[in-house]
């Protein structure tokens, strides 16, 4: 097998995932990674369903393994920075940062820094941060706490 191969599996691991057969998306993600370790899509991916079925260590070890083969995978910073923003929120706040710095405009990413920054009493730079996010991404504006509007 080669890489059009791994490719193809992840395809169909993909459409598995979409349709809900985890089980077989999650067979099909494991067969990739035989075929390609480095496939940072197929460990993102089991990291999405691991999430979702929230298995958290697992979800956690599978995004940090998409990010050691690319360091700026944008999804896996963001989903990663989600899944620790209440458990971690100084490791989520490294995340977002890393997130920003590869995407500037990444209106989400700034709402949920300036979220971070709100719970640990930094209103400034929430302030800031929620700024930058309606700055981005207007949508945003009823996500962001009432008193930094």
């Amino acid at each position: 097998m080669n890489e059009q191969d791994a490719n193809t599996l992840l395809e169909a691991g993909i459409l598995q995932q979409n349709n809900h057969d985890f089980e077989a998306a999650d067979r099909a993600y494991r067969r990739v990674l035989e075929l390609d370790p480095q496939n940072k899509y197929a460990w993102y991916n089991l990291g999405v369903m691991a999430h979702g079925d929230g298995r958290v260590a697992d979800a956690r070890a599978d995004y940090d393994n998409a990010l050691k083969i690319d360091p700026v995978f944008q999804s896996a910073l963001y989903n990663e920075s989600l899944l620790l923003e209440s458990s971690d929120p100084d490791r989520a706040v490294e995340l977002l940062k890393s997130l920003i710095d590869a995407e500037p405009k990444a209106g989400t990413a700034h709402l949920h820094l300036g979220r971070i920054w709100a719970q640990k009493d930094r209103d400034d730079d929430a302030a800031k941060e929620f700024r930058r996010a309606l700055e981005d991404d207007p949508s945003l504006r009823s996500q962001v706490p009432e008193e930094f509007r």
